[in-house]
This record gives C-alpha cells, sequence and structure tokens, in this order.
C-alpha cells in the first residue's frame, strides 16, 4: 500500500516523499497566486514535502510564489529547482542559481536540474553544479528530460556519477521509458521524477481509469497517479493549484490497485516492446 510515510531514496542515499507537489504554471496569474501559495503550504502539511519549480515557469515567478509559500517552513521542504540549457555553462550554472534563490527567498536549494539537453557540454555544467555544492548553494543536483543515451554519456564524464535523479514525463500514456530508460535508472540506483503524471488532466475521462475509479470510490487522476506511484524508484510531482485538488492527489497514496487494475491498465495502455524516444511537454 502506498502511504504518507513512503519515501524514495536518491542516489546519494537520502529520503524523499514519493509524492511532492509540481508548479508548472504557477505564478502567472495574481488572480490564482493565493490559491496557489495555499495549495503549496496545504500538501507540505500533508506530507507532499518535495517542491519542484525552475526558473522557467512564468519566467521565475513560480519561483517566487513558492518562496512565499515556504516562507518559515523552509526546513521541512526538499526543494527542486532547475536551470535552463542555455545558461548552464560553469559560470552560466552559478549566475542562474544565484538568481534562483534570490527569488526563492532561500540560502540553499536541494537538488538543482539541468532543465534538458542542451548545446552546452555537459562538462561545464557538472562543473558549475560543482562549484555550488562547494560553496552551499545547492546541495545535490540532477538532470530533467534525459533519455537512456544520455544518462550514458552522463555517466561517462568526470563526476557524472554525482546525478541523483532524471525527471522525465511519465504516466501510463508515456511508457516509452519502461524499454530501456527505467531499467537502466534503477540498475543505477538513480530514482525517477515524474513530472506530468496525469497527462496535464488530459487521462480524466478515460474510460479504463473510470471504471477503475469507481470500484476504489475514486477518481480518474486518482488511480493514474497510483499507477505511477504503484513502481518503486518514482517520485511523483502533480501540480494542483486548488486545495481541494492537493488533497484529492495526497488521497491517491491510499489506493492500493489490485493485480487485475494492473491488468486492465496494462491492455487499455500497453506496455513499449521497442525503444521510443523519450517525450517531453
Amino acid at each position: 500500500m502506498v502511504n504518507p510515510a513512503r519515501t524514495v531514496a536518491l542516489r546519494a542515499g537520502e529520503k524523499i516523499a514519493a509524492l511532492g507537489q509540481g508548479t508548472w504554471h504557477f505564478g502567472e496569474s495574481t488572480g490564482r497566486w493565493s490559491d496557489e501559495v495555499a495549495s503549496i503550504r496545504l500538501g507540505i502539511d500533508l506530507g507532499m514535502t518535495v517542491i519542484d519549480t525552475a526558473e522557467m515557469y512564468g519566467d521565475g515567478a513560480a519561483e517566487s510564489l513558492v518562496g512565499e509559500a515556504i516562507a518559515g517552513r523552509r526546513d521541512g521542504v526538499f526543494l527542486v529547482d532547475k536551470v535552463l540549457p542555455h545558461h548552464a555553462t560553469r559560470e552560466g550554472t552559478v549566475r542562474a542559481c544565484q538568481a534562483s534563490l534570490r527569488r526563492l527567498g532561500v540560502d540553499h536549494i536541494d537538488l538543482y536540474l539541468l532543465h534538458w539537453r542542451g548545446r552546452i557540454p555537459l562538462a561545464e555544467t557538472i562543473e558549475g553544479f560543482a562549484e555550488l555544492t562547494r560553496d552551499g548553494m545547492i546541495r545535490h543536483w540532477g538532470v530533467s528530460n534525459f533519455d537512456v543515451d544520455d544518462m550514458i554519456e552522463l555517466s561517462g564524464i568526470r563526476g557524472g556519477d554525482g546525478v541523483q535523479t532524471d525527471q522525465i514525463l511519465y504516466n501510463p500514456t508515456r511508457r516509452g521509458p519502461e524499454y530501456a530508460l527505467l531499467p537502466w535508472l534503477d540498475l543505477a540506483g538513480v530514482p525517477t521524477m515524474a513530472y506530468s503524471p496525469i497527462e496535464q488532466g488530459r487521462l480524466l475521462d478515460h474510460p479504463a481509469l473510470r471504471s477503475i475509479a469507481l470500484r476504489h470510490n475514486a477518481t480518474a487522476a486518482q488511480i493514474a497517479l497510483a499507477w505511477v506511484l504503484d513502481r518503486d524508484g518514482v517520485i511523483a510531482i502533480p501540480r494542483a493549484g486548488t486545495p481541494s485538488h492537493v488533497r484529492e492527489n495526497a488521497s491517491a497514496r491510499d489506493i492500493e490497485l489490485t493485480r487485475d487494475d494492473l491488468a486492465v491498465l496494462d491492455r487499455a495502455f500497453p506496455p513499449p516492446t521497442r525503444p521510443r524516444p523519450l517525450e517531453m511537454l
């Protein structure tokens, strides 16, 4: 059974909540600001203490909103942020992180990710991460939207074994990573962080999810989220912009999918039988 106490270990061994909170599109509307702040705070209260944001989200507005939401609660939060690829030189990574820290109003980020693969050599970005770690501005670093070939290349670079997670698009309709990427990550001891685990709401009307939801007195979204949480080594970071939505996500931890449920979902969303390029949103 997945429960509020469930954690996933980073490569370094530190354990973090298996269910966290995403903030993509947060901070883009002043009319939603207070609800979004309240949602993050409620999520923390409910044990969803991994908060994921990025300098890209709202051109920094999401970071400012997160900073307001976690003010006075920093010690109870595992904060994840991301640097854009075109900032990811050694010096650019440091500057971007410093700017994010100012917007967040904190002195360090727990996990700092390269948002996706760009043209700047990975070795330069790793050097920037190493400097930030030495200076105490970040505690760990990782990557996002890296496919298996990218991870293999990263592992061959000096310092590349410091990667703590790969944040990817993963949900019942996006099972391509199961063919090669997830097995590679599992073998390397690198947990997966799944963004858009409910496919940005596009799964809500799927008949297979709705039929299982009826049996569990749940919603289709909760079943999709429970499916992601059912896999070992995966951290889910769904976005929820209202307190009621946060409570719905949190309750997905209490759903125990049966073998029959999983078989129905495998028929509705077949696992991959050949390599597929990693998808992004």
